[in-house]
């Protein structure tokens, strides 16, 4: 049976995907380390995962994302194996870049399947709002490594934008429902260990 945060990866599920680093150590240290993961994630889970929301922190990220059909007969065996492989190049190109060894990131990555409309739309704004509840932004807009900007404005983007506004009735309700204070620590499934 998964652990607390280890859900099973199935096709069709919604899952919000979450990691830090050991010891609190920076995981971006430029704007191109930040780029870089962004395009690893794309090469390793392009046609596997579809992502509704990300953000990416200085030591750690949160990413809420859809497994696709994949006609495998154990796609969490197959996603397992991906996010271990997009971790250790990860893990591999920062090392080599900061001339540093060892492990960058804890050792299972955590991820809780995401199965009600109403965690949809709080799972996002939870995600959106880390920069904020870390005090390293002030604003959902000011926080360049998250998926809010792309989702109201009208640039290409791999965001399933569409769908994300749908589930909040539109932009204008998506930015109104930011706007909000959620109290996240009283939400047990929220209290992610970040």
């Amino acid at each position: 049976m998964p652990s607390k945060y280890h859900d099973i990866f199935e096709e069709g599920r919604y899952y919000h995907i979450f990691n830090r680093t050991i010891n609190n150590e920076l995981l971006f240290l430029n704007d191109e380390n930040y780029k870089f993961f962004l395009s690893q994630w794309n090469k390793y889970f392009d046609g596997f995962l579809s992502i509704f929301a990300y953000s990416l922190m200085p030591t750690h990220f949160h990413i809420f994302a859809h497994v696709e059909k994949i006609d495998v007969p154990d796609p969490n065996k197959v996603l397992e194996e991906k996010c271990k492989r997009f971790f250790s190049s990860y893990t591999l190109s920062f090392n080599n870049q900061n001339r540093r060894k060892g492990s960058l990131f804890q050792k299972r990555f955590k991820r809780i399947l995401v199965d009600r409309d109403d965690y949809f739309t709080k799972i996002i704004h939870y995600i959106h709002n880390n920069p904020i509840h870390h005090g390293i932004s002030d604003a959902y807009g000011k926080w360049k490594y998250s998926s809010y900007n792309a989702i109201v404005s009208n640039n290409r983007t791999k965001i399933h934008r569409e769908e994300v506004l749908d589930w909040f009735g539109g932009k204008e309700n998506f930015i109104l429902f930011h706007q909000q204070n959620i109290d996240f620590n009283r939400v047990e499934k929220y209290a992610l260990e970040d």
